[in-house]
């Protein structure tokens, strides 16, 4: 497949990416008063031609006071919400099927990187095997409860390290290469 789909996620030092309530208050206050790094964020939305994000992920941004995506198509996964907003009609589509066929649809549209966004939305392109790599940044804060970032997979998945990185504010940044056909070359 020609296409590429990449996650880019922050999660809790213990693998939540969100408290149960789905609030996100811990990664504000994580980020402190000095907002001028953004861990690589803005490059890596400029590298890729559209985006993929959960209902979850959709409403949260959805609710910020700007669109953060104005150049890019974005695709809502759901097979709940029945329509997008009228204000963000023609910022965003709906798609309401098995990933697999999303995948299809993306690359005969000529899609070359997808930015795929949502905890339930990145496992389900895990699940797929469809994900090709994924960055993840710890936050040094334990939830002890929340939302997981990852779920139960029917198999091991390898990763391949591609980068790492340690930053002042405390966060650690890891850039993986998902393999695909683990058990092939790890069995």
């Amino acid at each position: 497949m020609d296409i590429k789909f990449s996650a880019f996620i922050a999660t809790s030092f213990d693998g939540f990416i969100a408290r149960l309530n789905g609030k996100l208050d811990w990664l504000n206050e994580a980020a402190g008063e000095d907002k001028s790094e953004d861990y690589g964020y803005q490059q890596f939305v400029a590298s890729v031609d559209c985006i993929v994000l959960g209902r979850n992920s959709f409403e949260k941004v959805a609710a910020f006071s700007q669109w953060p995506y104005e150049k890019t198509p974005v695709i809502v996964l759901s097979r709940h919400l029945k329509s997008i907003p009228p204000a963000l009609e023609d910022k965003a589509s709906l798609f309401s099927g098995e990933v697999e066929l999303l995948a299809v649809e993306l690359q005969s549209r000529g899609f070359k990187r997808v930015y795929v966004d949502g905890g339930a939305t990145i496992q389900s392109f895990i699940r797929a095997e469809l994900l090709d790599d994924i960055t993840v940044t710890q936050i040094p804060v334990l939830l002890g409860k929340g939302i997981p970032l990852f779920a139960e997979v029917a198999k091991d998945v390898k990763l391949k390290l591609l980068r790492s990185q340690a930053y002042a504010s405390g966060f650690v940044q890891s850039s993986y290469q998902i393999l695909r056909y683990a058990a092939k070359y790890f069995d």
